[in-house]
């Protein structure tokens, strides 16, 4: 009943985060993460890092957490990038959580405490950044192998006090995984020694300190029980260790980089580093007490340093350590069981939060509420312990905690709508914070997606206002200028970007001093500048001027790469890709642009492979496939058309209203003589683009190639719709009017309308050679073609056709008959006929037959009309 009761609770709370997106950092853990997708070798999520990056790699967060990301993979194997599923997924771990706390409450509070405890617990407000972000998951999951591996560790002694080893195996397994979830799941080692030390074996710390000091003497043997714990815990400590060991070779002895604006306290001088850091201690506490202004992002300026040792937030820090000192003292003085429940709460606040604490070594944020979710299980505990102190007062403490509750709830459940949208969330911090750029930047980046770039410029301009030395804020100026189309604008913002970067220090590292986005500052303005012809060499100096400074920045070898290719320095932009492949072999847009660029130097072999290569790293790569296989089919082999198909098809799935992918699987399906099929597929690109001038010609000359010469009319008028210029249409259109519905008055108006664009096309004139023939107008038709020998002295089909002419005309000539007419083709045809009489008079009914097939085949094509017309 009471698992249902927190699962229900839960549930009431957080079913309206099933609404919600993929917010902040889930864009980065979900959506750009490659390490989710399936075609990414699962050994991939234990070589990078929480967002995909490789743990080698600088700009790594060395946040090493391959667990957390394979249940990611999993719901995108069912259902993609459908939040809903993620979120879901969280609510039901999170309720998984709970249920485990209200067992680890039970070892040490009475049920009643312990059920208000988790119920504290499944509602408090400071949660929904750990379960309604999806990226919170690190914490669900570490924590209930937090908690299995307390629960298990409980069990490692017997009824008579002997060691069960099988518990403590089990604990350092899962203590493994929840380090695998995330870092702080190995500081359930120090909490199972406390268990061990003031709860299990019931030492109190003055007892203790008397028991080492009396060994120390040599009055007394180590006591067997303390012989049993010690075993115990060097078993636990050696097996933490060992894991520590692990984790710092995984992140390769270096600590991640971050900037001042992440943390400015990290990078401030003594004692306002140690003041600050000191002081957030008290935050976080009140963040507990009280979580009535929640706020998504701590970082840059939101809570100001503490500069001076007057600076009454000191007094906070003061109280706070008051309160922390008394409670510590009361519980390690005593054995009785209300001490044991506050040494335990202590160590569940304490402990896990000592490694995003800041005061061992600097983390990537100022306050994040998502850390807080372990330590809240131990104030939870504390307002439980408090609530059986006063329970005697029934009515008072059960009204107070009915309160509590309600109140919690409700603000929970509203928080979750914060978190629907991007905008919903930044919006939301920026009413409980203004002094934080990053909020501003955050707003203008969620404005910019839904590309309102006036109103995004206005958040970001704030931002610039709000922090003026952050980098960031004036490259997306820089951006949304130039989205706007203010060039002027654009280049001003990213020169103020490029002013701000630290300035290079000889024989010290420029690498280490600085984030590696903001080198993009330099490839920004590359990139913008470049769109002036003039100022290309410019552009190069930048991207070399990023390249020097930092010789592992692969954006930069890219981006050159693409203006080197624009500057046709084919050789230097190949080796600009092949440094970046020595600094990311795994990246398929890389080999997709040395692709590009191998077929700029006509080598096609070598761009095959390396298009390959790109589909190899990610099957779906749309240009990759597109590219490859055009290049399959324009290589005139048969043995590339099945793949090349393949790869078309498959390009089509992807790109289901791209037309031009059906126009090539329909050259594919010509060439390969499947006419029904490429009829299928031009008639499917043309559907989906109107008037698609390929698309149309090559469909009419299927259908004339097919003998369906009428059916192509219809098409070739569509086509000269859409394009009235096209020449090869107007050709073909005339031949069939011509050979085929024996129009000639069309076939002259199509020819005509060619030399009207090009007087010098020889394909059209030939053809108004041939209608004024077909005419019956010699002399015309001789001077026609006369023109066209001139146009084309060496097409000896002219010659020919010129020399048939006249030979008609001399024969013609001799037998007196005139060689024009002027009212046209229909009185030549009955002058004509007239004629073929008078010739024809006195011979057979079979021989008159024979010369008119003879002369009406003559008539019909001097000769098969070349069709150069394959290269449209």
């Amino acid at each position: 009943i009471l698992i249902l009761l927190l699962t229900g609770l839960v549930a009431g709370c957080y079913w309206n985060s099933l609404s919600c997106g993929f917010v902040f950092d889930d864009v980065s853990a979900i959506l750009d993460n490659k390490d989710l997708r399936p075609s990414t070798p699962l050994r991939n999520l234990f070589l990078n890092d929480f967002w995909g990056t490789p743990m080698a790699e600088e700009r790594s967060h060395k946040s090493y957490r391959p667990l957390t990301v394979l249940t990611f993979r999993l719901n995108y194997l069912f259902t993609e990038l459908s939040a809903a599923s993620y979120h879901l997924l969280n609510v039901v771990l999170h309720a998984v959580v709970c249920v485990l706390f209200l067992r680890v409450c039970r070892l040490f509070l009475d049920k009643t405490s312990s059920l208000v405890a988790a119920l504290l617990f499944a509602v408090h407000p400071i949660h929904t950044e750990a379960v309604t972000g999806v990226v919170g998951r690190a914490e669900l999951l570490s924590s209930i192998f937090l908690l299995a591996a307390f629960l298990a560790y409980t069990k490692s002694t017997s009824a008579d006090h002997s060691i069960v080893w099988a518990p403590i195996a089990l604990t350092v397994v899962l203590v493994a995984a929840a380090t695998l979830c995330k870092e702080q799941g190995i500081t359930v080692v120090g909490i199972c020694c406390v268990h061990e030390v003031f709860v299990a074996q019931g030492f109190t710390l003055p007892m203790l300190l008397d028991t080492l000091r009396q060994v120390l003497r040599g009055k007394d043997g180590f006591p067997y029980a303390l012989l049993q714990t010690l075993l115990k815990l060097i078993v636990l400590v050696i097996s933490t260790l060992l894991l520590v060991i692990i984790r710092v070779q995984v992140i390769q002895s270096q600590l991640p980089v971050f900037t001042r604006f992440d943390n400015p306290a990290a990078v401030s001088p003594t004692p306002t580093r140690q003041m600050t850091f000191n002081y957030l201690l008290p935050v976080n506490a009140w963040l507990l007490l009280n979580p009535s202004e929640l706020c998504c992002d701590w970082t840059m300026g939101t809570i100001p340093l503490v500069e001076s040792i007057l600076d009454l937030r000191n007094l906070a820090t003061l109280v706070f350590y008051i309160v922390l000192g008394l409670l510590a003292y009361h519980s390690l003085r005593h054995r009785h069981s209300s001490a044991k429940t506050v040494i335990m709460a202590l160590s569940l606040i304490v402990l896990p939060f000592i490694p995003a604490s800041n005061l061992f070594f600097p983390v990537g944020f100022v306050v994040a509420e998502r850390v807080l979710y372990v330590p809240s299980m131990g104030f939870c505990v504390l307002v439980a312990h408090g609530f059986k102190i006063v329970s005697h007062l029934k009515k008072i403490s059960w009204l107070m905690i009915g309160v509590l509750l309600t109140t919690h709830a409700v603000k929970t459940f509203n928080r979750n709508w914060d978190w629907e949208s991007e905008y919903t969330l930044f919006t939301s911090a920026l009413k409980v914070n203004k002094n934080n750029a990053k909020l501003w930047n955050n707003v203008g980046h969620a404005l910019e997606n839904q590309n309102n770039y006036a109103r995004a410029l206005q958040y970001f301009l704030q931002a610039t206002r709000v922090q003026p030395d952050d980098i960031g804020a004036h490259m997306n100026v820089g951006r949304t200028y130039k989205n706007l189309n203010k060039s002027k604008e654009a280049e001003d913002a990213y020169l103020v970007a490029k002013s701000l970067m630290p300035q290079v220090i000889p024989g010290k590292k420029y690498a280490t001093r600085v984030a590696p986005n903001h080198l993009n500052v330099y490839i920004n303005l590359a990139n913008l500048i470049r769109a002036n012809e003039s100022r290309l060499e410019e552009a190069d100096q930048l991207y070399r001027q990023a390249i020097s400074m930092r010789p592992d920045f692969k954006q930069a070898y890219i981006s050159r790469g693409e203006l080197l290719l624009k500057m046709n320095k084919l050789t230097e932009a190949r080796d600009a890709y092949l440094r970046a492949l020595e600094l990311d072999r795994t990246n398929a847009d890389l080999w997709y642009n040395l692709a590009i660029v191998n077929i700029e130097m006509k080598d096609p072999s070598e761009a095959l492979k390396n298009f390959n290569h790109a589909l190899e790293l990610n099957p779906r790569h749309k240009l990759a496939l597109f590219n490859s296989a055009l290049l399959m089919q324009e290589s005139g082999e048969p043995k590339f058309w099945p793949e090349a198909n393949r790869r078309f098809l498959t390009y089509v799935e992807e790109e289901p209203e791209d037309a031009n992918g059906y126009f090539n699987l329909g050259m594919l399906a010509m060439d390969a003589n499947e006419n029904t099929a490429a009829e299928r597929w031009m008639r499917k690109a043309i559907d989906l683009h109107a008037g698609f001038r390929s698309a149309l010609f090559n469909l009419a000359l299927l259908y004339s190639q097919s003998k369906r010469e009428i059916e192509a009319l219809p098409v070739l008028d569509e086509l000269l719709r859409h394009h009235p210029e096209h020449i090869k249409g107007l050709i073909l259109k005339g031949d069939i009017l011509m050979n085929h519905k024996k129009d000639t008055h069309g076939a002259k108006i199509c020819f005509e309308r060619i030399l009207r664009m090009d007087p010098t096309n020889v394909q059209g004139k030939h053809n108004l050679c041939v209608v004024y023939f077909e005419e019956r107008d010699l002399p015309r038709a001789e001077r026609c073609l006369e023109e066209t020998l001139a146009l084309a002295p060496n097409e000896e089909y002219v010659r020919r056709h010129l020399s048939i002419v006249r030979s008609k005309m001399a024969a013609m000539s001799a037998a007196g008959q005139p060689l024009t007419s002027a009212e046209g083709a229909t009185i030549t045809e009955s002058l004509d006929s007239s004629q073929s009489d008078k010739r024809t008079k006195g011979k057979s009914s079979k021989e008159i037959k024979d010369i008119e097939k003879k002369r009406a085949a003559a008539l019909k094509r001097l000769e098969e009309i070349e069709r150069i017309l394959s290269g449209d």
